[in-house]
């Protein structure tokens, strides 16, 4: 069952202060109670049927009087404020912003611009493929960490250079969420390991020939451990650090799935003000210029949990604007007092719109006042550790005030209401594949009927012997295909170790025979990760030039990467293969 949701409105009360409501979930949600004694939640609302609905329609205004004129200050609200949201401001920093702000010259009005680039987490990545993935990575200059079972081996084919998580796609248990923070993409060259029989040497060298030239059989853990469960327990692991394509729900309720967050009003009050604001399912209320404050707010305490969004691109809020314009501030510090990362945004009045703030377009802002030296916004790079870990993650303010003495063009004194469905994190357009895996050519043939298995390669006629290799693998790719991170599927032909540099063949639908360089593969896969062209495709790829032929380049003159581009532009979507098998299921 969906989960139903009322929207969320934002709005100041009038001679009163009142805690925050949140959404109304559907009984398929389940919300823990938010901490007391500042906010509470008024349980005989959680639990109305999808049948009852809220709409815009339903809120019910109030009479509300709104008085330009010195007003008594409360300072019961006030040490409420303050202890809400935990740690009042220290005097001593208090004291020497102001001497800053006396002898600083004016804020300066340009800003650093935003990076928002994270790491690249290269998966097997002591392998064939993996290994060469990682290396060109370093070559570009692109943060790469490496998921290895032995950290030796990754050292000695690796160098010192690289961050090393050292765990096992088939033991969750080993794939400790704290190691993928900053991580941003990643590239799964993983796989079940297949060798000769007769043994090998110690560098491989029968293994690098591949399987059309010695008898296989499965080395160490099965492919279903490896191709299948391991899939499962790695896009676990990523999937709160790698972008989803329909973004990162933040709070409110979307579908079956619910988020709160504890807000808690922040007014004027903390600078002599009168005005008063509350985050509940019915309100009216005001913003007032007296005692020379003016502005409202909603806050959320700081994160128990800092939220990691160096993989997004920007905050996304559904709203019901009032024709007014208002403030999102997001602060990267657990400190009270502190700097906030700030933008502007307007709003039409009666309408619900979907408004998408990019992390760009955030200003280090010090009460009201640009910080022309701070740093900027970076969720790769957050306070001692190197993710977005948004502590202190949003807040909403109505305020006479821009920043840096501008007024807002909007303001006047007096009721408001601000409805907030959802906020969320976003990836951009065009979106590109967060996660690339390297699969194999082959995976829907053992099943497929009225295939001559006689004439396919050795993988495809010894599925079954191989503990159902190809079978196992398909599973994999399907658990990619339904995780909502975006992805590209690279399914190679038989993999050789001569260099890149052939004219190539992709195709989709799993026909295709043949060899490709382990080196072009690595490239392939770095070019997906940039390109909208390989978004939630799965393709084949094999080069030219047939097995009976060797190929060779001039080291002191090698041909110029291919524009992986031209073969992505040809790729369709939902093109898998499956679309030919027997839709009966298979015993495995």
């Amino acid at each position: 069952m969906d989960c139903c949701c009322s929207p969320i409105h934002v709005s100041p009360i009038a001679n009163r202060t009142q805690g925050f409501r949140s959404a109304l979930p559907s009984d398929s949600c389940k919300i823990p109670p938010l901490p007391k004694p500042f906010l509470q939640i008024d349980h005989r609302l959680l639990h109305r049927r999808n049948s009852a609905r809220l709409t815009a329609a339903t809120v019910r205004r109030g009479i509300v009087l709104a008085e330009a004129k010195n007003q008594g200050w409360d300072l019961g609200r006030f040490v409420k404020t303050f202890y809400f949201f935990n740690s009042p401001p220290s005097p001593a920093k208090f004291i020497q912003s102001l001497i800053e702000r006396i002898s600083s010259p004016s804020p300066s009005e340009e800003n650093k611009t935003m990076k928002t680039s994270g790491v690249v987490l290269v998966v097997g990545a002591t392998g064939g493929v993996g290994k060469r993935v990682v290396d060109i990575l370093k070559k570009k200059g692109i943060p790469v960490r490496a998921l290895v079972r032995n950290e030796e081996k990754a050292r000695r084919l690796l160098g010192p250079d690289v961050d090393l998580i050292v765990g096992d796609i088939t033991k969750e248990n080993t794939l400790n969420p704290e190691y993928f923070k900053g991580v941003s993409k990643v590239i799964n060259a993983a796989s079940v390991i297949v060798g000769p029989k007769e043994g090998d040497t110690p560098d491989r060298a029968k293994y690098s020939q591949g399987i059309k030239f010695f008898e296989p059989e499965i080395k160490g853990d099965s492919p279903e451990m490896v191709e299948y469960l391991g899939m499962q327990n790695l896009i676990n692991a990523v999937k709160g650090t790698v972008a989803l394509r329909g973004g990162k729900l933040l709070f409110g309720c979307e579908g079956s799935e619910f988020k709160d967050l504890p807000w808690g009003s922040l007014d004027d009050v903390v600078m002599g003000g009168v005005s008063q604001s509350t985050f509940q399912i019915d309100t009216t209320g005001v913003v007032s210029t007296a005692n020379n404050g003016g502005f409202t707010s909603v806050r959320t305490k700081n994160f128990p949990i800092p939220e990691d969004l160096s993989a997004y691109d920007g905050f996304e809020l559904r709203l019901k604007g009032d024709g007014r314009r208002y403030k999102l501030i997001v602060r990267t510090s657990s400190d009270w007092d502190t700097i906030g990362y700030t933008t502007g945004f307007d709003t039409v009045e009666g309408q619900w719109q979907s408004i998408r703030l990019p992390f760009s377009s955030l200003k280090p802002i010090f009460r009201a006042r640009t910080v022309p030296d701070a740093p900027p916004f970076d969720p790769s790079n957050i306070i001692s550790l190197q993710a977005c870990f948004l502590r202190e993650a949003l807040l909403l303010m109505f305020s006479k005030f821009e920043y840096d003495g501008k007024l807002n063009p909007t303001f006047k004194e007096g009721a408001f209401q601000l409805p907030v469905s959802t906020v969320k994190a976003f990836i951009k357009e065009p979106v590109t594949p967060r996660f690339v895996h390297i699969g194999s050519a082959g995976v829907t043939r053992p099943e497929r009927p009225g295939l001559d298995l006689s004439k396919q390669p050795p993988a495809v006629r010894l599925n079954k012997e191989l503990g159902f290799i190809l079978t196992f693998k398909l599973k994999g790719e399907d658990v990619i295909r339904e995780s909502g991170v975006p992805y590209a599927i690279v399914r190679p032909c038989a993999l050789t170790e001569e260099p890149a540099g052939a004219d190539l063949i992709f195709e989709q639908g799993d026909n295709i025979t043949g060899k490709v360089s382990r080196e072009e593969v690595a490239r392939i896969c770095i070019a997906a990760l940039d390109s909208p062209y390989a978004c939630d495709k799965t393709f084949e790829v094999k080069s030219v030039i047939p097995f009976s032929e060797p190929f060779t380049v001039d080291p002191e003159n090698p041909p110029p990467e291919n524009d992986y581009d031209v073969y992505f532009k040809s790729l369709k979507d939902g093109v898998t293969g499956k679309e030919l098998l027997d839709r009966s299921p298979v015993p495995v």
